[in-house]
C-alpha cells in the first residue's frame, strides 16, 4: 500500500477517534475526488457551516485535509478549496496492538 501514515496504538486510537465521526467522514468523502469549498461541503452533507469549519481546521492540523487553492470571490473575500489527502483508511486490531494506515489520495 502507498501509505503516508501508519500509526500504532495510542496515536492510532486518537486519529481514528477524530476521523470516525459523521461530520469528518462527510468532509473526507466529499473531498476525495475534487477540492471543494466549505459551502459546497455543507450543501452536500446537509451539515452546519460552523461544524464544517471546526472540523476542517482540525483535519488540516493533523494533515488529512489540504488547501488545494485559494480564490478571491466577487466580493473580494478569500475562498479556500479543501481536498482530502486520504484515499482509504485501514484499521486493524491484533494481538500485537492497533494499527491505522491512511493511504494517499491521487
Amino acid at each position: 500500500m502507498d501509505g503516508f501514515r501508519n500509526l500504532e496504538d495510542h496515536s492510532a486510537i486518537l486519529t481514528l477517534r477524530e476521523l470516525a465521526d459523521r461530520i469528518t467522514c462527510g468532509i473526507i468523502i466529499s473531498t476525495i475526488d475534487s477540492a471543494k469549498t466549505v459551502s459546497q461541503i455543507c450543501d452536500e452533507n446537509k451539515l452546519p457551516l460552523s461544524s464544517i469549519y471546526k472540523k476542517i481546521q482540525r483535519l488540516h492540523k493533523i494533515g488529512v485535509i489540504s488547501i488545494e487553492t485559494i480564490n478571491i470571490d466577487h466580493k473580494g473575500k478569500k475562498v479556500a478549496f479543501y481536498r482530502s489527502k486520504i484515499k482509504s483508511l485501514e484499521f486493524s486490531l491484533t494481538k500485537k496492538g492497533i494499527a491505522l494506515e491512511l493511504n494517499k489520495a491521487s
